[in-house]
């Protein structure tokens, strides 16, 4: 669905599981400060809103978004998470260089959670200007940091669950 439509910071409160035990990595590009920084701070506060220990969010900036993934592999090497919330953003410009930019990182991130059955969580903007991207990122449609960190928690107490043999639905 389109943010357009959604507010990113919209949730069901009561439907998340407590996040207190969980061990979370927040990777965030330094491209576009301004609104990756905002993403970080919708997200680190969503993660601490829902119990997760300071202790237990481990942060680590890269310079831009290309750099997300393997940021993401190395804080995961210093770090035994849960799960791993890359934040950034690639505001389309003259040249396709975005494609190239968000493709890279998306195909980088499933890679990496198919490898390793870790979620590796997608919080990039991939915006035509920087108007929408200071939209979604704590504005009118929200903050994608907010939706990361969310989906970081069901995401980590499904795997969670998956070890404990706690299967609800499924194979």
């Amino acid at each position: 669905m389109a943010s357009a439509l959604k507010n990113l910071s919209a949730y069901d409160d009561g439907s998340l599981p407590a996040a207190d035990e969980m061990l979370f990595g927040i990777v965030v590009a330094d491209w576009n400060p301004r609104i990756t920084h905002a993403l970080y701070e919708g997200c680190y506060d969503t993660l601490l809103k829902h119990g997760a220990k300071a202790d237990n969010i481990h942060t680590m900036q890269v310079p831009g978004s290309f750099e997300l993934p393997a940021g993401a592999r190395l804080l995961v090497a210093k770090h035994n998470v849960d799960a791993v919330i890359c934040l950034g953003c690639v505001i389309k410009g003259e040249t396709s260089h975005n494609e190239y930019i968000n493709h890279a990182v998306a195909n980088g991130l499933v890679n990496l959670s198919i490898a390793t059955g870790r979620p590796y969580i997608f919080g990039l903007l991939t915006t035509d200007n920087e108007q929408q991207a200071l939209d979604r990122a704590g504005g009118q449609h929200g903050n994608k940091g907010v939706e990361a960190a969310v989906t970081a928690i069901r995401m980590a107490a499904l795997k969670r669950d998956d070890k404990e043999g706690k299967r609800k639905i499924g194979f």
